[in-house]
């Protein structure tokens, strides 16, 4: 006879039974749970006057204290111009705010007082000094005034009226006051076409002109050493008529004309 034990070998547990019970958390494993809670009302007034507080600091260091006032001016870059001219011509505001210094209007002063200056690039060097940069215009062609010389730039821009000639500078003569190049171009395109004819000159033979002479557009005449004259024609077509200008240089040794102008047809006399 079957006894109670052997009937509950026998008996199956029901999947509706009472849940076992949770295994114990390993030791250590516990975690405790902190709610996150938003700053209250109080707090969120302390951060917004600590915001403000520090700002309003900022500003007053920036622009009321004594700690970040202009006190020095430094002017790199000059080669004619002293720094000391750029300095004076900048005329900025010692012991004022750094912070508001107008650069803009500092460079615009220094271009209008000093036409030499191209640009210039006006920076704060925290905490006391401003740092101008400037790019002098440099000489291509003069125009004899009088007992002075006009220097023109790459632009065709008269700069600067000097008492001597800068050396290896050659002189442009404007000889087109009856021509109708002028009236059709003016005076300031006839320029600029000059000089771009003395760039396009071979660095060979840069060393040796003396001058450059326009008629008209089309009819630009250079001068170098030795009584020898180029018959260049019009700024067009400069890079081959360098070419051209240099192997006849080359291959006509006592030639004293050459004709450049038509670079597919030049011509060389009085060899």
């Amino acid at each position: 006879m079957a006894g109670p034990a052997t009937a509950r070998r026998g008996e199956k547990k029901s999947p509706s039974g009472p849940p076992s019970a949770a295994p114990p958390r390993a030791p250590g494993s516990w975690r405790a749970r902190i709610p996150l809670r938003a700053p209250g009302c109080r707090g969120l007034i302390i951060i917004l006057v600590t915001a403000a507080l520090l700002v309003a600091f900022g500003v007053w260091i920036l622009y009321a204290s004594n700690w970040l006032r202009l006190e020095r001016v430094r002017a790199t870059g000059t080669a004619v111009l002293t720094p000391h001219e750029v300095v004076a011509a900048a005329r900025a505001p010692m012991n004022e705010p750094l912070a508001s210094v107008d650069t803009d209007a500092l460079g615009r002063r220094l271009r209008a007082r000093l036409p030499r200056i191209k640009t210039v690039d006006v920076e704060r060097s925290w905490p006391h000094t401003i740092g101008l940069k400037v790019t002098e215009r440099k000489p291509e062609l003069l125009i004899r005034a009088g007992g002075k010389f006009v220097e023109v730039d790459a632009g065709g821009v008269r700069f600067a009226t000097v008492s001597a000639a800068p050396r290896g500078v050659p002189l442009l003569e404007m000889t087109a006051s009856d021509s109708p190049s002028l009236h059709r171009f003016g005076i300031d395109r006839l320029r600029r076409a000059a000089v771009t004819v003395a760039r396009d000159v071979p660095p060979a033979v840069r060393t040796d002109l003396r001058k450059v002479r326009v008629r008209s557009y089309d009819a630009v005449t250079l001068e170098l050493t030795g009584g020898r004259t180029v018959a260049w024609g019009s700024r067009e077509e400069g890079a081959e008529k360098a070419k051209v200008l240099t192997a006849l240089l080359k291959a006509a040794h006592d030639g004293r004309h050459f004709d450049v102008s038509v670079p597919s047809a030049p011509a060389v006399s009085g060899s």
